[in-house]
């Protein structure tokens, strides 16, 4: 029981920060950077590969 509380956390946890992640890659200042630049703002990676991280590891422990 305990494990499927904390899965639950962990993939609302992971889609709130995959969420942000999207939301720093979709900025203004992130598309000026990438249309200079060439270059993604690396909160913006790691936000969304965190995110799907802890979904991945939350569905693991709700199975």
């Amino acid at each position: 029981m305990n494990n499927k509380i904390i899965g639950i956390v962990l993939i609302i946890v992971g889609v709130a920060l995959a969420m942000w992640g999207y939301d720093v890659y979709d900025s203004a200042s992130a598309q000026l950077s990438r249309t200079f630049d060439g270059d993604t703002p690396i909160e913006a990676w790691a936000g969304m590969a965190g995110g799907v991280i802890c979904v991945l590891v939350g569905i693991m422990k709700v199975k």
